[in-house]
């Protein structure tokens, strides 16, 4: 009988024990891995943050991250929004799936192609909840190319390029969305997925870690933000340069909250947040698109860099970016070249996965380039490879070549020039031979631009010279063009 007893009572402290480790595991495996926020900013100019040095913009919260960081001078984004986005997400180049050129204006039918796995599906397969929150831009007309089709559990934003940041809407059509459902609802874009994020944050469990894709509309056109904002920057003459200001500052006022929120939550110690911007801003045009600009703003500060959003100069494809985890980031700087491709097979890495993308990727993992100072993975940064244009960078050189007729190459020493005022290629013709077939090499791997065969009287229209190069501000479609999205008729109800 008491051996019974005992037994009985060994059996059930067993069991306790057991019952306690099955919860207690997943607590631990959810605390090892880190919540992931990236927040990208759209059309943010290089110099349009205080920690590159801003000139009349102010953004303390930013600034913070990036101190307590690691700030990047040197990470690669594509000239636009729509390649950049389908960079992230895949870890791939856009030319290797018709996304490199332009993007997916409000009529088109493209997306991303559904045979191409995202970062979501890759930390879902290890135990994250995945959000996606503001701008998605990687296809709208049909629903398999949403968000929660692509990995995410929610998705709460538009599915456009552009809407207006109060209403909504474009061209008369809403699209403003919470998991299919569309919605009418009163506020300033930046503000709305802002207070859902930071809702999200203080309803996670610590049984499972997070991924939060925050993709704002700020600051890309239209110029519009609450008068509380704009009334920070009355020193600034410039009209849209101003609302363009007040933009950013709601911006850093976002960030700041979900920084707050996290802490709150007693969560900042294991989250890693990055920030970074699309590309480049609409800055200073070249002179080719002078007369295409006409009185159309240009408000962003890309310097030191030459050139705007939309073209293969440094100003269109250095982020102004930044990575923040306490205690495993080390405050610093990384110089070395870098990509948006390298976030996926990084962040995988560090959420303790297995890259199941069945295609061979072209990011790197750069943990030890950001922790440990070491140099670049990469032999060389594909920038773009379209029909027409494209570019590479290989240590300092960089090569851009227009294929159009008539063509030319131009070469720039990046070390020395950052600014790439002085084209070298005269002066370097074997380096410009070897770029030049490190670049048709990959343009022979490239899929053909789904945007091209999709759009070809468009981009007629819109292109303004021999170059083909594009006004930056033109790619919320052409005027009037209406969104194509499903159920329409229940959209205008």
């Amino acid at each position: 009988m008491i051996l019974a007893t005992t037994l009985t009572r060994f059996v059930s402290t067993v069991t306790c024990a057991l019952v306690f480790l099955l919860i207690l595991v997943p607590i631990v495996q959810a605390k090892e891995k880190p919540n992931i926020v990236m927040i990208l900013a759209d059309d943010l100019g290089f110099a349009d943050v205080g920690f590159n040095n801003a000139k009349d913009i102010k953004t303390p919260n930013i600034d913070r991250l990036a101190a307590s960081g690691v700030k990047f001078t040197s990470l690669y984004a594509q000239p636009m929004c729509t390649p950049t986005r389908a960079a992230f997400l895949t870890g791939r180049y856009p030319m290797r799936y018709g996304l490199q050129s332009f993007v997916i204006t409000p009529g088109q039918h493209y997306g991303l192609p559904t045979d191409e796995r995202t970062i979501a599906q890759e930390l879902k397969e290890v135990g994250y909840k995945t959000y996606a929150l503001g701008k998605w831009h990687l296809g709208h007309s049909d629903k398999s190319y949403w968000p929660q089709n692509r990995g995410f559990d929610y998705f709460y934003g538009s599915t456009i390029g552009n809407v207006d940041y109060f209403t909504k809407e474009r061209a008369g059509v809403t699209d403003w969305q919470r998991n299919g459902k569309q919605l009418k609802e009163e506020g300033y874009f930046t503000e709305l997925i802002t207070k859902d994020v930071v809702r999200i944050i203080e309803q996670s469990s610590e049984n499972q870690p997070f991924f939060i894709y925050m993709a704002h509309l700020a600051v890309h056109s239209p110029y519009q933000a609450p008068q509380k904002y704009i009334d920070r920057y009355k020193h600034i003459s410039d009209k849209y340069r101003r609302i363009y200001a007040a933009m950013t500052s709601a911006l850093d006022d976002s960030v700041g909250e979900v920084i707050a929120a996290l802490e709150r939550k007693g969560l900042r110690d294991n989250t890693l947040v990055i920030f970074m911007s699309d590309n480049g801003g609409i800055a200073e045009f070249d002179a080719t698109l002078a007369k295409a600009r006409g009185k159309k703003p240009s408000p962003a500060d890309n310097s030191p860099f030459r050139g705007s959003k939309a073209s293969l100069y440094e100003g269109a494809v250095r982020s102004a970016a930044a990575i923040n985890w306490p205690g495993k980031i080390k405050p610093g700087v990384v110089s070395e070249p870098v990509h948006v491709v390298d976030l996926l097979p990084t962040l995988v890495g560090l959420a303790g996965g297995k890259l199941q993308t069945g295609k061979p990727l072209d990011g790197k993992d750069i943990w030890p380039v950001i922790t440990q100072g070491k140099v670049s993975p990469h032999e060389n940064i594909l920038i773009n490879a379209e029909l027409h244009r494209g570019a590479v960078r290989q240590g300092k050189w960089k090569l851009i070549k227009y294929a159009t007729l008539p063509s030319s190459v131009e070469l720039y020493d990046l070390d020395g020039d950052p600014s790439e005022k002085n084209n070298v290629a005269k002066q370097h013709p074997e380096k410009v031979q070897e770029l030049e077939m490190i670049l048709n090499e990959y343009a022979k791997q490239a899929k053909g631009s789904l945007y091209l065969k999709e759009y070809l009287p468009f981009i007629i229209y819109d292109t303004k010279n021999a170059q083909m190069v594009y006004d930056g501000d033109e790619d919320s479609g052409q005027p009037g063009e209406k969104p194509n999205l499903p159920n329409q008729e229940y959209l205008n109800q």
